[in-house]
């Protein structure tokens, strides 16, 4: 019997590219950073109140080295595909930032991680869960009018992520959300910041580009959801899923 395959909901080459660009970017003092810093002081905080010593690191979703460097690690940036099996048991540590987030296989992408730590290591992943980017949703649903298209990511909420780290066979499993709130002026800005640290769309059926009057749309919608003080709250929800390699 043939092995079912699984959808490609994301495209790996608009990932490659995303990511690419978002190494780019980096690299501009004014680049948006500020999820993966609360992602870096997280993980700092994690690892302290586990009591474990990073060795051997590797960092998954961070080309421009923006959490190694605030964790004052030298880590290894992974560049290899995450639904392909990994170099096994040679990390004590593993921190994916955003990056399981388009994974098309993401529990056998999560069974590679485990596999890749060495017995008795740590895995953090911080996705964006669900209930994320309500503001850009509601927008684009009214740009799209009478015709939606997909625009957003699907998202993983805490129960599902818990049951995905049991699936995966790790130790100690533990899923968790926090939530962050951040005010917008523009529709344009939060475009920005979400191209900044590498979430922006890698959908393999992708809406179409917004023309003249659904750019319209959208704009409008943003405004009717502003404050008196003329912006918009958008919620990040960053769900992380943490877990052990059972020592042998």
């Amino acid at each position: 019997m043939d092995q079912p395959t699984t959808p490609e909901i994301f495209a790996p080459h608009r990932r490659a590219a995303q990511a690419a660009r978002m190494a780019a970017r980096q690299g501009r003092a004014d680049a948006a950073r500020f999820l993966l810093e609360d992602v870096a002081e997280d993980v700092a905080e994690r690892l302290g109140f586990l009591r474990h010593e990073p060795g051997r690191v590797l960092v998954l979703g961070d080309p421009a080295g923006v959490i190694a460097a605030a964790l004052g690690l030298a880590a290894e940036a992974g560049t290899f595909a995450l639904e392909q099996p990994w170099p096994t048991g040679g990390y004590d540590t593993i921190v994916s930032v955003f990056a399981h987030d388009t994974a098309n296989d993401l529990p056998g992408a999560l069974i590679h991680a485990r596999r890749a730590l060495t017995p008795g290591g740590l895995a953090l992943v911080t996705m964006l869960g669900a209930g994320s980017l309500p503001s850009l949703r509601a927008v684009m649903l009214a740009a799209d009018g009478e015709r939606p298209s997909p625009r957003i990511h699907p998202q993983v909420d805490v129960r599902a992520g818990a049951q995905l780290l049991q699936r995966a066979g790790f130790a100690d499993p533990v899923a968790d959300s926090r939530s962050l709130a951040v005010r917008y002026g523009t529709l344009n800005r939060l475009v920005e910041d979400l191209r900044d640290q590498g979430l922006s769309g890698v959908l393999t059926q992708s809406g179409p580009p917004l023309g003249k009057a659904a750019r319209a749309r959208a704009e409008a919608a943003f405004a009717a959801e502003a404050d008196q003080d003329g912006r918009v709250t958008e919620r990040f929800e960053l769900l992380t899923l943490s877990g052990w390699a059972l020592r042998k």
